[in-house]
């Protein structure tokens, strides 16, 4: 294919989810370092997009105030005039749903590609691109889109630059929380958008108690109300409170604190993902999602999955009512940790 000089990316949330497309926008850049990449996200994902130094263009989808006939009445043309500024040479499909469907379908573009798993009609709008990894992790089902448009995937990166003031603000959190330079830490990641994805507060807590008998700081982090009470839960189980960071930081500042840490332990979210994308080592529990789709990318040994017939089903929420992550144990996850420490340190 000829050198191509425009690419829209539209992959909107959630925040895991953009982390395992961001390898496709580095491979535009390997391949045709000429290339001026736009991306389309919704808000909660926008600070990881900011970081990304392979986007030249960010384009805001508000999809929430969208919802509202008012609100659409308001928006769709302001939206639609900043998406069709500028003719593309390739819209890539990376969320494969009616919303980024509707986005691909106003943009300019001779070429509209998309994912192997195009759902709710978006496969009317952009080519779904049946590569040979459509059966394998997500992050190769999304680099077969930039594979199918020339890309050579010579190697995959995930391009993340935080920023310098980003840094100092996370320092300063974590040392005014009583985390001091030197010190070993492990984040817990204690929440999921999923209810079945988070495993017991208890589970939590017998890990963070362990990890300070090793001399290991235990810090939980997550976000919104949910993981708040979950946290006060952890940290009254405890026999000495973890480094509580819940609420505490923005995305970037997460992310310094992620990548400066030993390890991090949680479901498959996002925090988890960001992890694997810095290439920290991660133990990821897996109960309703499948490891071979949504694992801990380039750490397939360190997913952990249930050890029932019914794992992988993709359900929200278990038609049989049973507590998916029940089925690990905080001492299976001692045991892989304690592999672990002997190989990563």
């Amino acid at each position: 294919m000829e050198d191509l000089k425009n690419i829209l990316i539209v992959k909107l949330s959630a925040i895991g989810d953009v982390i395992h497309a961001l390898p496709v926008s580095y491979a535009i850049k390997e391949t045709f370092p000429d290339a001026k990449i736009t991306w389309v996200v919704e808000p909660p994902a926008y600070d990881l997009i900011k970081m990304n130094p392979c986007v030249d263009r960010i384009i805001l989808f508000r999809k929430k105030d969208f919802r509202t006939l008012k609100g659409f009445a308001k928006l769709f043309l302001p939206f639609r005039r900043e998406l069709q500024r500028e003719n593309y040479d390739a819209v890539l499909d990376l969320q494969g749903l009616f919303k980024s469907a509707a986005i691909a379908f106003f943009a300019n573009a001779n070429i509209k590609l998309g994912i192997c798993n195009m759902r709710e009609m978006s496969d009317k709008i952009s080519t779904p691109v049946i590569g040979e990894h459509s059966t394998g992790h997500v992050v190769e089902r999304y680099l077969d889109t930039a594979r199918a448009i020339g890309c050579r995937v010579e190697k995959v990166v995930f391009p993340l630059e935080i920023p310098s003031d980003e840094i100092r603000k996370a320092d300063a959190i974590t040392n005014h929380a009583g985390l001091r330079a030197g010190n070993k830490y492990v984040i817990l990641a204690i929440g999921a958008n999923w209810a079945n994805k988070r495993w017991k507060v208890e589970n939590f807590a017998e890990i963070g108690d362990w990890l300070y008998e090793l001399e290991i700081i235990p810090v939980i982090v997550g976000n919104g109300a949910v993981d708040v009470q979950r946290a006060a839960e952890i940290e009254e189980l405890m026999e000495i409170p973890p480094i509580n960071l819940v609420n505490q930081t923005n995305l970037p500042q997460l992310a310094h604190i992620v990548k400066n840490s030993c390890l991090v332990i949680g479901g498959d979210t996002g925090i988890v993902h960001l992890a694997a994308g810095l290439k920290v080592p991660v133990v990821m529990l897996m109960g309703p999602t499948d490891a071979n789709r949504n694992g801990a990318y380039g750490q397939p040994q360190n997913s952990i999955e249930v050890d029932r017939p019914c794992k992988g089903c993709w359900e929200r929420a278990c038609p049989q009512n049973l507590d998916c992550l029940e089925y690990i144990s905080a001492a299976q996850i001692r045991d892989k940790i304690s592999v672990m420490l002997c190989e990563y340190f």
